[in-house]
């Protein structure tokens, strides 16, 4: 269980597919050849079987392709949720490319120090960010720069004896399927989990040219992350029930305030998070 709670918290999830690029540079592909194609190769590489056409591949092979994140931030006592995401322009080719996503998002994590929150991201999110950066060559000197000790600063690539990054599903998990996904403890606590995309389909949406989906994905499980994430603070004594209810309503408003500027898609994030907590009463 984690310790602190920092006055700025940023729960976060990301997006990644196959890197055309690097199928092509990894199996001496020509040119030419669609990304489509490249991808299946990547694929089978990868061990695909029937059962397993899109298996999980090494993160460094992959492109990030978006980011999203609930940023909590307390001031003067006031709490404030903000949604962030990247691309915030799906439309603006430079925006949406995986150099400006990365080292954008690196950048101000290096500038703010948030507390990063995420489900796996120890193992695979942020080391997909890290290794993502040293193979474009971006530099993020503020984002790596350590502590001389534990307790004298943030630090994003010690998750043991630093709380700067949380990663829930070390909190939660266990052995083999003692491990939740999130999308199971989400859904068991009235929380909307997978709606409409799963994982596995996010490189097709991609291959389509449909990067606004995969955006609107991201944000759905970013939000599903920061409620799983208070659920937990509010396990471990960081909130009282009242306190609870109090952060739970702060998401609420937060997803209508981003309907009526243009986010229709959280429409249904928010009729599935009524559904469930109907269901469970």
């Amino acid at each position: 269980m984690f310790k602190t709670i920092k006055s700025r918290i940023w729960a976060f999830d990301a997006e990644w597919i196959p890197d055309p690029h690097a199928g092509r540079l990894l199996y001496n592909l020509p040119a030419d050849l669609p990304d489509a194609d490249v991808i299946k190769r990547m694929w089978k590489e990868g061990g695909s079987k029937e059962e397993d056409p899109t298996p999980y591949l090494k993160t460094v092979v992959c492109r990030i392709v978006s980011v999203a994140a609930v940023e909590r931030l307390v001031s003067d006592g006031n709490t404030k949720l903000h949604l962030l995401s990247l691309p915030r322009d799906v439309n603006d080719p430079e925006q949406s490319s995986e150099h400006n996503i990365i080292s954008t998002f690196l950048e101000k994590i290096g500038q703010y120090k948030p507390q990063l929150i995420g489900f796996n991201s120890a193992s695979a999110d942020l080391k997909a960010f890290i290794q993502r950066a040293i193979v474009l060559g971006i530099q993020a000197k503020e984002f790596c720069s350590r502590p001389n000790k534990p307790w004298e600063g943030d630090d994003y690539f010690d998750s043991r004896n630093s709380e700067a990054s949380v990663d829930l599903k070390e909190v939660v998990g266990g052995w083999g399927k003692a491990t939740p996904s999130l999308n199971e403890i989400a859904v068991l606590s009235g929380i909307p989990g997978k709606i409409d995309v799963k994982g596995e389909q996010v490189a097709f949406l991609w291959l389509e040219g449909k990067l606004n989906e995969i955006v609107a994905y991201n944000e759905f499980d970013a939000l599903t992350t920061y409620l799983v994430w208070i659920r937990v603070a509010h396990f471990g004594g960081h909130f009282t029930h009242e306190e609870y209810e109090a952060e739970q309503q702060l998401v609420r408003e937060l997803i209508l305030s981003e309907i009526e500027n243009g986010k229709i898609h959280l429409n249904k994030y928010l009729e599935e998070w009524n559904r469930l907590k109907a269901r469970l009463k």
